[in-house]
């Protein structure tokens, strides 16, 4: 009995999911023949097969409809922070956990077109689609400061141009985020043609390298005394920061062009 009751539990979710997209696809087509401002939620409801009151239990708003995965999405990028290796820069953990969201538009390259054309003709689902992105920024942003290298960054008593932990982690994970939503909107004008996750990566790699030595690998903040004691306090940490490079150097992929590799490595030599 508690074995069923154990299987049973994940299907939850799966179903909540499923019936969201039902009513997303419903208020997408209303939206595209009638209009946005034309369609009203008990359309939505009626279209989708269900009452009203079970369209208000998955969706506050009728914008709110056409973006049904953002909450679980959400989820899924913070389970890839909290799982995140020891070892691994918290800047590459943050590239790996918005790629959630790049998988969440890339699993269906129709609607996900669709619904770009719809946000770009309704200021009303922009602002929606412009809140629903902030809620990634703040999460990586929290993250980073959590993982904020002190050694990395100069701090002189009186010098004012020095950058702060919330500043280089606010402007970190906006990095992250913009070049995550540039290669987005490249790949919906194309249609959602091409290998997005390629292009991902070549758009991280800049990211990295603007930004990557500013914060230590670990598991938190709080936790950074400790492994630093460990590992030779200050100097330990860079040397973590320095082998995380070294393996971004080393580790290529097998259809970059060579000359491309050989830059990548020229720029680490000179870095070092």
């Amino acid at each position: 009995m508690s074995q069923s009751v154990r299987s049973a539990r994940p299907n939850v979710p799966s179903q909540r999911l499923k019936m969201r997209r039902e009513l997303a696809a419903a208020a997408m087509e209303l939206f595209a023949t009638k209009g946005y401002e034309e369609t009203t939620v008990d359309e939505i409801a009626a279209a989708a097969g269900v009452a009203r009151r079970t369209f208000f239990r998955h969706f506050r708003s009728k914008e709110e409809a056409i973006f049904p995965d953002h909450d679980d999405t959400l989820e899924r990028a913070k389970a890839v922070l909290d799982a995140a290796p020891a070892h691994e820069n918290p800047l590459d953990t943050v590239c790996r956990g918005i790629k959630e969201v790049m998988r969440m538009y890339a699993a269906s390259p129709a609607v996900s077109v669709e619904r770009y054309r719809l946000t770009r003709e309704v200021p009303t689902l922009r602002e929606r689609e412009i809140a629903s992105v902030a809620r990634y920024e703040r999460l990586f942003t929290r993250y980073l400061l959590g993982h904020f290298d002190e050694s990395a960054v100069a701090h002189r008593d009186g010098d004012e141009d020095g950058l702060d932990e919330p500043l280089l982690a606010e402007v970190a994970a906006s990095a992250v985020v913009t070049a995550h939503n540039h290669v987005l909107r490249r790949w919906l004008r194309a249609g959602g043609q091409g290998d997005v996750e390629a292009q991902l990566d070549r758009a991280f790699a800049t990211v990295r390298r603007t930004f990557g030595t500013g914060f230590v690998a670990g598991r938190a903040a709080a936790d950074r005394p400790a492994a630093a004691a460990g590992a030779g306090g200050a100097n330990g940490a860079n040397g973590a920061a320095e082998r995380e490079r070294g393996v971004l150097v080393a580790v290529a992929r097998t259809d970059a062009p060579l000359d491309q590799v050989m830059r990548t490595i020229e720029e680490a030599l000179r870095q070092d």
